[in-house]
């Protein structure tokens, strides 16, 4: 094993140690590339051919997912036997490879997974070389910085298996479409990435967090989210005569102001479930009762098991309010995405591999989020464990939040991300 890879840890295990410059260079320009050509949901079709050029380049054989953006690559296992085409299926439309956890004994592969979509919103970072080249599309949420972390540690681990060193197979998730709910985990999950799979792990960048560290978490990480869309509807009228209409306005205004406090009401406040709203809609005129109102927000929560009773809880609170007014209410409740809920186990995992190789001083307890991550949809089937990689340059003072056109990541963060699912991947082997 070449030494730029090497780290001895107690135990006598060897787990990766400073990358190549040559590779780091590599990365950092993949990383900045993507970040020029931001893709939407379900467009990643430059970034998925992109990765799948440099993973042949590296001699492993990438798979485009079934729904035609995204991919999936193993390391460690034999191609040949597998029997699977280029677009992750078998000849006759099947699919096949290491199902089921069975592979290795049965002891299921370790995955990587890296979401690959970006933003629709701009880039405002003026003095930026490499801000976005899409008008109002951004990588405003560190998924440049994900893929490229997968792309590294995959490139790292598929020379280690070229040498004989890597002991357990490991399988690289490029999953398009996580900022569309309910997510592109779904169908990734029905194109067959985690067939095979015993445990997965993720990171999402954390600008509160100085690169160089992570941050973990027993349990839950983040939150459920989902959107809800209401039309309420009224016969309409003249201002001066209210109690002959639906005074829509008013209605519309109680469901904004009591909703949220009524839903709160009827489930344990310590599952923070919190219905907030982004959009209010009514009327054209001063003195004009309207005859339709539309509103949308978001419910959030903690818990997985209130997340489960929300929508009911929901539409009851709307429902009362509307037949209050006399409004007729139309509900589209739009399920979104579990919370995140960290295997113990795995966490553990995530927490050896980064102290093994940065010191202890490198993880720091982190905690739960209310933003909404597809990742969640994979933990409802095998056990796995997110990570929050620091991106913030030490000593920097200006945070530059998650979803916002200025957000910036410091890019030494990439090395640490592809140190840390390295170094998982050779610890879980040898567990």
């Amino acid at each position: 094993m070449s030494r730029e890879y090497e780290a001895d840890v107690p135990g006598g295990a060897v787990l990766p140690g400073t990358l190549p410059d040559a590779l780091r260079d590599e990365l950092i320009a993949f990383r900045r590339d993507l970040h020029m050509h931001p893709e939407l949901g379900n467009q990643e079709f430059r970034t998925t051919a992109a990765l799948k050029a440099r993973l042949e380049q590296a001699g492993l054989r990438p798979r485009v997912l079934a729904i035609g953006t995204g991919l999936i690559c193993d390391i460690g296992i034999d191609d040949e036997s597998t029997g699977t085409d280029e677009r992750g299926g078998a000849p006759d439309g099947t699919r096949t490879g290491a199902q089921d956890g069975v592979v290795d004994g049965g002891r299921g592969m370790l995955a990587l997974r890296a979401d690959i979509d970006a933003l629709p919103i701009p880039d405002a970072k003026s003095d930026c070389a490499y801000r976005s080249t899409v008008p109002d599309r951004a990588h405003a949420c560190g998924h440049d910085v994900h893929t490229t972390v997968v792309l590294g540690a995959g490139l790292v681990l598929a020379d280690l298996h070229r040498q004989g060193l890597l002991p357990h197979p490991v399988r690289l998730i490029f999953q398009p479409a996580e900022e569309v709910l309910p997510g592109g985990a779904p169908d990734a999950i029905e194109s067959g990435v985690l067939d095979g799979v015993g445990r997965i792990i993720g990171v999402h960048c954390d600008p509160k967090v100085d690169a160089g560290r992570i941050g973990l978490r027993h349990g839950p990480i983040t939150s459920a989210c989902d959107r809800l869309e209401i039309a309420l509807d009224g016969a309409g009228g003249h201002t001066a005569r209210p109690h002959l209409t639906t005074d829509l306005v008013t209605a519309a205004a109680r469901v904004v102001t009591d909703v949220p406090s009524l839903v709160a009401r009827r489930v344990d406040a310590r599952s923070g479930l919190a219905v907030t709203w982004g959009r209010i809609e009514s009327g054209h005129a001063c003195n004009v009762i309207p005859q339709h109102a539309e509103l949308s927000g978001t419910v959030r929560c903690l818990d997985l098991e209130a997340w489960r009773q929300a929508p009911d809880l929901v539409h009851e609170a709307i429902d009362e309010i509307a037949n209050l007014y006399r409004a007729k209410s139309e509900i589209n409740y739009i399920r979104g995405v579990p919370p995140v809920v960290n295997d113990p186990a795995v966490t553990e995992l995530l927490h050896d591999a980064m102290t093994s190789r940065r010191g202890p001083y490198s993880v720091e307890d982190t905690e739960q989020s209310l933003g909404g991550e597809d990742f969640s949809w994979y933990l409802e089937h095998v056990p796995g464990a997110m990570a929050r990689l620091g991106v913030r340059t030490p000593g920097e003072r200006t945070t530059r939040d998650l979803h916002r056109g200025d957000f910036d990541a410091d890019e030494s963060a990439i090395t640490v991300g592809v140190e840390l699912f390295t170094a998982a991947a050779l610890l879980d082997a040898i567990r």
